[in-house]
């Protein structure tokens, strides 16, 4: 199951289980005061037989003097249970009969035992029910999960001709024409696409996680050459000091560099600047764009605050950094620009 599913699933079985828990300690709380109730009745009963019978089984029975009995038939606790009754045969007299504490604690522990074997069996049946519940619940959201996907895949299918095509006679007009900037502005919005597309690939399929030990310095100057061709009216200004090695997956982290540059020129102003270095353990990139609104939810799937892209880019970028380890954030002004942080301490091999 995928992440968002396994969620969902979670969410779905620990409600249904908590209400069928919550029901079921208070169905068992009236039950066992209930019965405790009928104990004591019980034991009114098992004095009355003795004042009257005599089959006492374990019970006290006594003569009191008259001055200290109180009222005849009333059951009565200080610590042990007593009560007074009339002796049959001599109808002025009393007697005091005794039920030990120690005996209505043992019947008290043997109903508790009982009560909660009783719970357990009927928490045992109430997970079960809960799980079939929660899995039941589940099964629109994979069906919607599925046909989204199926939808995507579409999509992703749909694009390779036309990128294909394009890619084509892009490089026959630049033999007929030679290489201008109405060439190179064609290529640059294919790049886009494919980048787009790239995205919706890791919004499917499982995230890239295989490790190897690479120079984040090259990647970094590759990725910002590409990005100054693609978005010529930003400055990319790239100050790396020191070599730096990670060891992590080149995949995942192309992708991560590659959306956060992207935004850094796509959202930027005519003229502005995206600044990249690094700092200790921190890859910093900061522009002087039009800023984020809400950065606390620019890694919801979705969201987006501009009418451009479609609001996936920093989702993926969150998955993907969760994924290797990595910690991000985000810090933005209105009309003034964002500051991106990554903490690379996990990846990093050496500085």
């Amino acid at each position: 199951m995928k992440k968002c599913e396994v969620e969902s699933f979670l969410k779905s079985f620990f409600i249904f289980l908590f209400l069928f828990e919550i029901l079921l300690m208070l169905n068992f709380w009236y039950e066992f005061h209930e019965r405790k109730g009928g104990i004591e009745k019980k034991i009114e009963t098992e004095m009355r037989l003795c004042a009257y019978t005599g089959q006492c089984h374990g019970l006290q029975k006594i003569f009191p003097r008259v001055e200290q009995v109180q009222k005849a038939g009333i059951l009565c606790r200080d610590g042990d249970f007593y009560s007074y009754f009339r002796v049959p045969e001599a109808h002025s007299e009393l007697t005091k009969v005794i039920y030990p504490e120690d005996f209505y604690h043992k019947r008290l522990e043997r109903l508790e035992d009982k009560t909660l074997r009783k719970f357990e069996i009927y928490s045992i049946v109430a997970l079960l029910i809960s799980l079939f519940f929660a899995l039941y619940a589940l099964m629109p959201i994979r069906r919607a999960l599925h046909l989204n996907e199926e939808f995507v895949k579409d999509i992703l299918h749909d694009f390779n001709t036309p990128i294909s095509s394009m890619r084509i006679n892009l490089k026959l007009l630049e033999k007929e024409y030679g290489r201008g900037k109405k060439i190179e502005r064609l290529e640059h919005n294919i790049e886009t696409i494919m980048l787009l597309q790239h995205n919706l690939q890791l919004f499917l399929k499982e995230l890239p996680t295989q490790s190897e030990e690479f120079s984040l310095n090259t990647l970094l100057k590759a990725r910002v050459s590409y990005f100054e061709t693609l978005y010529p009216q930003v400055r990319y200004r790239i100050a790396l000091k020191w070599e730096i090695a990670v060891k992590s997956s080149p995949d995942a982290l192309v992708r991560i560099i590659d959306n956060l540059l992207s935004n850094a020129g796509k959202y930027n102003v005519e003229g502005g600047d995206v600044f990249v270095w690094f700092d200790g353990t921190h890859l910093i990139i900061k522009d002087t764009g039009k800023g984020i609104k809400r950065p606390s939810k620019v890694f919801n799937r979705y969201y987006k605050e501009q009418s451009r892209g479609i609001g996936i880019g920093l989702h993926i970028v969150k998955k993907l950094c969760d994924e290797l380890g990595l910690s991000i954030a985000i810090e933005s002004q209105l009309d003034k620009g964002t500051k991106v942080t990554l903490d690379l301490r996990k990846i990093i091999t050496s500085p």
